[in-house]
This record gives structure tokens, sequence and C-alpha cells, in this order.
């Protein structure tokens, strides 16, 4: 075939392959960047609020299937958390992360075949053939082969993959041990606001009563039948009633920035708890039943403490590859297909083409690095097994101290519930006392503060004694109450 009367046409057929090279360049699989919207309310300010999305049914179901939770309100708040808690997304994403790389390592056990087409076109100048004449050649090839298909005689790919299933393993439990703290923690937030509410309730109710003792003093004074100092001294119950609610006002607005931030959003006002929720007889969170020979093995079920299991189980698997990459491995690369120098005769027979290429690799010298990495596998193995026993450890002491809080709560509220009647008693005796001239200011001074402080810390321990009961449920592991109620040794 002569260059002189091809070389027009060929040039034509590089340049329309160079431009649908140029035009397929321009396609790009990448996902158009887009900024999320702020998942906050648009102002700044203390009262600002937002739309929340409901919570999906699948997050209902789980908030519903908490049978200590007594506060329809709070079960809610727990499904928004559930649905729009972004640590929780977190988490969930994280799982599937772990679940496309155990993916990816278990296809390295089987061989990757491919299928390639192949036309090939070369010119060669008339200077460089015997025959003073440019020539053409076009080979066309269609084959299907694998690649670098290491058999496995020694177990590297198998511990690789085993390694890779239980790091997924491990982003379950990790998801779930998330989604437990979660629940913990917006119940925490929630009650902790309604202790809170009550606090500034109560410290409203001793502002008002004192601005009222203070006029009742005033006109009193004004008459000349006080002094004042019992003027001064009345006084300084107002400010200091007045410090407290102001405490307690900015106390609850982060109490609320807090729990917007568990549940993913700003919490609706129908779900938030009532001021006069601890007068309820009713409490939010229910007492677990938790049988009195629970076994220390029950804490094994602990997300947390699987998780760690699961660690363990891969630094084991790793121990193996690492000892398998010490071994010689063999690995394979084959193809068959067919090749003609005319596209019609691709398929013809005799057309036929195959190779096999056998890889015999066996590590010699390599400064000791295969040695360094199975004492590296090795050490992480000794970490696992220390972080697995500290796991352990940790859920036994916490359970241990959840336990030991609990049995004395009843006593320690009837006794500040004792205190907070007599305090109140002492307030009205010193008061009728004054009010009869037979003693001073200070001693009714001395019992409003008393009486404040004792119902200021009684509020304070019903708050207590609720966490105790979230902090069981957690410890515990998010159990089933029959299994706890039946647990045998």
């Amino acid at each position: 075939m002569s260059g002189q009367r091809f070389f027009p046409r060929q040039t034509l057929r590089l340049g329309a392959i160079a431009a649908a090279t140029l035009a397929l360049s321009a396609c790009n699989f990448a996902p158009l960047h887009q900024t999320p919207a702020a998942p906050v309310p648009t102002t700044l300010s203390a009262t600002a609020t937002a739309d929340t999305a409901p919570a999906s049914s699948a997050a209902q179901q789980q908030a519903q299937a908490l049978d200590w939770v007594q506060a329809p309100a709070l079960r809610e708040v727990i499904a928004l958390a559930l649905t729009h808690n972004r640590d929780l997304r977190v988490a969930l994403a994280n799982i599937e992360r772990a679940r496309a790389q155990y993916g990816i390592t278990r296809a390295d056990l089987l061989p990757t075949v491919a299928a390639s087409g192949q036309l090939s076109r070369n010119r060669t100048a008339a200077d460089l053939n015997n025959s003073g004449v440019s020539t053409l050649t076009t080979q066309y090839t269609a084959q299907l082969g694998f690649t670098s298909f290491e058999l496995d005689l020694w177990g590297r790919v198998r511990n690789l993959s085993e390694a890779a299933l239980q790091q997924y393993l491990q982003s379950e439990d990790t998801q779930r041990n998330v989604q437990l703290s979660l629940v913990a923690d917006v119940a925490n937030a929630w009650l902790t606001l309604a202790s809170n509410m009550a606090q500034l309730t109560l410290a409203r109710d001793t502002l008002q009563a004192r601005e009222k003792s203070f006029a009742l003093t005033q006109r009193v004074y004004d008459l000349g039948g006080t002094s004042g100092l019992v003027l001064a001294q009345n006084r300084i119950t107002v400010d200091t009633a007045r410090g407290e609610v102001a405490r307690f006002t900015a106390q609850v607005a982060r109490d609320r920035n807090a729990l917007n931030l568990l549940v993913g959003g700003p919490v609706p006002e129908a779900l938030l708890p009532d001021a006069q929720l601890w007068r309820q007889p009713q409490m939010p969170a229910a007492l677990l039943p938790v049988a009195p020979d629970l076994p220390s093995s029950a804490l094994l079920r602990r997300p947390d403490v699987q998780a760690a299991e699961r660690s363990l189980r891969a630094a084991n698997a790793n121990i193996g590859a690492a000892r398998a990459a010490l071994f010689p491995t063999i690995s394979l690369t084959g193809s068959v297909g067919t090749g003609s120098r005319e596209l019609g005769g691709l398929f013809d027979a005799g057309n036929g083409t195959w190779s096999f290429v056998p890889l015999v690799r066996l590590p010699l010298f390599d400064g000791g690095r295969s040695r360094a990495n199975v004492q590296v596998a090795e050490a992480n193995q000794q970490v696992a097994v220390a972080q697995y026993e500290k796991a352990v450890q940790t859920a036994f002491r916490e359970t241990a101290d959840a336990l030991a809080d609990r049995a004395q709560w009843q006593e320690r509220l009837d006794a500040q519930a004792a205190v907070v009647a007599s305090s109140r008693k002492a307030l009205e005796l010193s008061q009728a006392r004054f009010d009869s001239g037979a003693d001073n200011f200070l001693t009714v001074l001395d019992a409003q503060r008393t009486l404040f402080a004792a119902e200021q810390t009684l509020i304070g321990l019903r708050l207590a004694e609720q966490l105790n009961r979230v902090t069981l449920y957690k410890v515990l592991g998010g159990p089933d109450r029959t299994a706890l109620a039946s647990a045998k040794p």
C-alpha cells in the first residue's frame, strides 16, 4: 500500500480519533458540589426557632421500644434525635464505608476478569523500509483474561478479608454504641432542662414572695414601725432572689441549646418539659428491673465491649496476613483471544491467541521489613487485648457504680423531702415570732435561705435520681428488661 495514497486518509482518521478523545475528556463523573444548607435558625437570638423535620418511622419505633421512658414528649425528642443527630449520621456513613472496604478485600479472593479490544496501526517511513516504500500495518485483537491473581496458599488474602470483615462488624457495634449514648444523652439533656426549669420556677416564686414581703416591710418602715436595718435585710433577700432568677434563666437557655445540638435541630415547644414535672407522681424515667444475681458476663453484650472484641479479632487476622508475607507468593496472569490484520477476519479459524504467565515471588532480603511488619501486627494485637480488657473493666465499674447509687436514692429523697418540710415549718415559726416582736429579722432571713437551699437541693436530687436510671440503661448496654429481670448466673 502506497504511503502517498494513504497518508491524507490516515490523517483524517487520526484527527477524528483525537477529536473524539478530546470530547470524551470533557466528561466528569464527580458529583456537583453543593454546600449543605445550615441546619440552624436564621438568627442567634435565644428564642430563635426553626422547623425540624418529623422523625422517621423507624426512629419512632425505636423510641417507642424504650419502655423505661414514661414521658411521651421525651420519646418524641429521642425519635427526632435518632433521625437528625449528626454524630449518628457519621456512624452510619462509617458502616457503609467499612462495608465497601470489606467488599474490596473480599474481591481479592477471586480473579478479576476483563475483556479488551484493541486496534493498532503503525506506519513505517519509506527510508526505514528495505523496499523504499512507506508501509502501514494494521492489527485487530480481542482478549479475555485475568491479571496478577494471587494463589492464596498461606492465607494472606483470607486474613486480610477477615480483618476487613471484623472492622465492618466493629463499625456496626460502634454505631450501636453511638445510638445508645445518644439516647442516654438526649434523656439526660431533657431531664436537666426540666430540672433547671423547675429551679427557675422556684426562683421566680421566691422572688415574688420576697417582693411582697419587702413591699409590706417598706410600708411598715414608712409608718415608723420598723428599723432601716430590717428594711435593708429584707432588700438583700429580694436582690438574692433576682440574681437566682437571672442565673437560671441563662442556664435554661444553655440547656435548650445543648438539647437542640443533640437532636440535630430546634426542638418544638410542645416537646419541651414542663416546669412542674418534678411535682407529678409519675417520673419521666422508670426504674429498670435488674436481677439481684445478674452475672458479669451480661456486660459482654455492651456494644463498646463487642466493638473492642472485633478490634481484637481483626488484629489476630492481621498477624496471619503479616506472617504469610514471609512465604513465597504465586500470582497468575493469563488471557485468551483472537487477532487479525483485518476486522472481518478477527474471529476466523486459526486466529486464536493465548498467554499464561505464572509468577513466583520469593522474598530473599528486604532489610527485615517483613519481620518488622509481623512485630507491628503482634504489638497491635497486644494493644487490642489491653483495650478489650479495659473496656470490660470500665463496663463493670460503671455498672457497679450505678447499682450502688441506686440502692440509696429513695432514702436520700425521703430525707431531703423531710428537710424541706422542716425548713418550711421553721420559716413559718420565725416569721410569726418576728411579727410578734419576739425575735429579729435575721432569724427570718436565715430561715428563708435555708428553705430555698433545701428546695433547690431536693430538685437536684430528683434530677440525679432520674439520671441514675438513664445511666443504668446505658451501662447495661440498652438490654431488654425481661432479660435483665430473668438473668441467671
